[in-house]
């Protein structure tokens, strides 16, 4: 929720000495630049400038005002008094955000831990123009505008006592594209002003030691989605998909491994294809009926507060335009630092230089670079 605030501060940590801090920013422990108790001990609206670095749309700066029902301290002790696990305060958030290609963007969301954390709720809604490239199988960039307005909405119940989730998401956007020259010839006319309403089943299971920085750990979601008429959608089509993060601790090293599958069936707008995720590799620039990711990271604590990082990953999009045997198999990787800015809540932060097929890009990145 506080991504480039934390990424920011980490480096600060590189310029400030600790004695030019406020106190509230400085760990009783050794003394270093940190954001523990600053974070555990907020509540209400706390305000967080947002810094974009995504290749796809440029660069660009936003702003958030973050609102906690209870302050992480408040919470935690409620819920060790209960002989529960602890859970996170609900949280409701409000952003909006601009980049220099001209895209922005404004959105609300809400996430809530219910009945001790038995019900997880995520619902949120949304306005964008995003001026993006559409690539057709000629590797040729067509620039569009997409204008959308988005909304979802997830409940998930707790299977017993374990670390299993099950439920439902609903997802509906509607949007209007516009070429900036002809339309290309694998996007249909009426793909240009449509509306998609998906509804699927989801099924989440997480036993990471940790939801910012992980150091162990899986975490696993399984979506199942249809689109039909009578959910709000122009067109008929299902889509799933499957990722799984694993964590390793093996010494000062942490080693970080990803899968992530994605596909769909049907008449799916050209917009709303699956595509490969990778750091160096703009969103969307590879994208199909199809796309299958996997990458590695490894971190190395070199000190109780510096890491560096070491990363890398392929993909495959295919299916419509070509298929599994003529797609481009996308490799990206790259090397970052991070900073323990929040040691209590065992958060790391920091910045990622990465390189993919045909340019570089670095990333601000506050918990883990994977979502």
């Amino acid at each position: 929720m506080w991504p480039s605030r934390i990424g920011l501060a980490a480096c600060l940590a590189c310029v400030l000495p600790a004695h030019a801090l406020p106190e509230k920013f400085i760990d009783e422990q050794d003394g270093q630049l940190d954001l523990s108790n600053y974070l555990l001990r907020h509540r209400g609206v706390l305000p967080v400038p947002i810094v974009i670095t995504e290749p796809a749309v440029g660069y660009g700066f936003g702003m958030a005002a973050v609102y906690f029902s209870q302050s992480f301290e408040e919470r935690a002790e409620a819920s060790r008094a209960a002989g529960e696990p602890v859970i996170p305060p609900d949280i409701a958030v409000g952003a909006g955000m601009k980049t220099e290609n001209g895209t922005w963007a404004l959105g609300a969301g809400y996430l809530g831990f219910w009945d001790h954390d038995r019900w997880r709720y995520t619902g949120g809604l949304g306005k964008a123009e995003l001026q993006l490239d559409y690539y057709s199988v000629t590797g040729t960039p067509r620039a569009y505008r997409l204008d959308g307005q988005a909304l979802i909405q997830q409940l998930l119940r707790r299977i017993g006592s374990s670390s299993w989730y099950a439920g439902a998401r609903y997802a509906y956007f509607s949007s209007k594209s516009r070429f900036a020259g002809e339309r290309p010839d694998d996007v249909a006319p009426r793909e240009l002003d449509s509306s998609i309403g998906r509804l699927g089943i989801v099924i989440d299971h997480d036993s990471r030691d940790n939801i910012f920085t992980p150091n162990c750990g899986i975490f696993f979601e399984l979506e199942a989605s249809v689109a039909r008429r009578g959910l709000g959608s122009d067109t008929d089509h299902e889509a799933g998909s499957a990722r799984i993060f694993g964590y390793q601790p093996m010494g000062d090293f942490i080693l970080g491994l990803r899968a992530d599958a994605r596909g769909s069936r049907g008449d799916v707008p050209f917009y709303a294809e699956p595509y490969i995720s990778l750091r160096g590799v703009p969103a969307a620039r590879y994208q199909d009926k199809n796309a299958i990711v996997a990458e590695a990271e490894l971190r190395w604590n070199v000190t109780p507060r510096w890491a560096v990082v070491a990363f890398g990953g392929a993909g495959k999009a295919y299916g419509r335009r070509q298929s599994w045997d003529e797609a481009k198999t996308v490799g990206a990787g790259g090397v970052g630092f991070r900073y323990l800015v929040a040691r209590k809540l065992g958060m790391f932060a920091g910045l990622d230089v990465a390189r993919g097929p045909d340019d570089s890009a670095v990333y601000i990145t506050a918990g883990s670079a994977w979502r």
